[in-house]
């Protein structure tokens, strides 16, 4: 990992004596596209409304670009060098389109007019029309246009694609998946797809009730954790298999891996049994994210 734009030590939020967020450790590198996954309320917008300094922690520590979010160097000089789109995607209804940005661009000393232009006419944005009157994807379009015209260094979206369109999810996606090479963006996101989390990350951290449970590179990840399946001439016999074999699933004559370990000494171990078939798989990011989270 090169330089670290988010860095998370041991941070902590309570509400009402509950911890949302609970000793969580991160760190996403410059330039990567970081998935940012969990179930309901594992506590991910609610770490995204630390990063952004929108929430004050009970504990730990929250640094963006090197700064502490909250510290002398933090506020808003941090937040112009972040490019952000939420989940509700709330913006001002009576505004049209055009006034918007005129509102937004002064913020924003970067501000690029050709950026502007490209997203105007990427989503099909008209102009003239009030906020109000555009369809979800639009207003996707439009929050995504208010945070990346300004060329930021990183770009936190929450939930980006939710309730969109096929076609509408597609543009976005590609649209993300080349802004790090196209403009050095390092891109954080969260998303229950995990479909199109697979399709455009190159890191994922997993967050299970407050605290992360797995981080990393997908590519490592998949090269990591294989699916074995073993076909047996008869009832497969009792079998301690070797450390790393998880989701260890009986199917008739045949027994299902899920390796997250030790793949070769799994698959050595089947091979040595007589009269077996061994395949090994690949596995799907839906697997090991299943895999962490206890959903058994």
């Amino acid at each position: 990992m090169g330089d670290v734009l988010i860095e998370v030590r041991a941070l902590r939020k309570l509400f009402d004596g509950f911890a949302a967020v609970d000793g969580l450790d991160l760190r996403v590198g410059a330039g990567s596209v970081c998935g940012f996954l969990g179930r309901n309320g594992a506590g991910k917008s609610t770490t995204i409304r630390l990063l952004l300094g929108f929430l004050r922690n009970d504990g730990g520590e929250v640094r963006l670009f090197g700064q502490n979010v909250l510290g002398p160097g933090g506020g808003v000089e941090i937040r112009r060098r972040i490019g952000y789109v939420s989940e509700n995607k709330h913006l001002y209804p009576y505004m049209t389109v055009r006034q918007i940005i005129r509102f937004t661009r002064p913020f924003f000393t970067g501000w690029r007019d050709d950026l502007e232009r490209r997203y105007l006419e990427l989503f099909q944005l008209p102009p003239d029309r009030k906020i109000s009157a555009l369809s979800k994807g639009m207003r996707t379009g439009l929050m995504l246009l208010l945070a990346i015209a300004h060329n930021p260094e990183l770009l936190i979206l929450d939930e980006p694609t939710e309730g969109l369109d096929p076609v509408i999810t597609d543009l976005v996606l590609r649209e993300l998946v080349g802004l790090p090479a196209s403009e050095g963006t390092t891109i954080f996101f969260s998303s229950h797809q995990l479909s199109e989390v697979e399709q455009i990350a190159d890191h994922i951290a997993i967050i299970d009730r407050g605290h992360a449970v797995l981080a990393g590179a997908v590519d490592d990840m998949k090269l990591q954790y294989q699916r074995v399946r073993i076909v047996f001439p008869g009832d497969p016999p009792p079998i301690t298999w070797a450390d790393g074999a998880e989701r260890v699933r009986r199917e008739g004559r045949s027994v299902s891996i899920l390796a997250t370990r030790n793949v070769e000494v799994i698959v050595d171990q089947a091979r040595a049994l007589a009269g077996t078939s061994v395949e090994r798989h690949p596995v799907t990011l839906k697997e090991i994210f299943l895999e962490h989270v206890g959903t058994n």
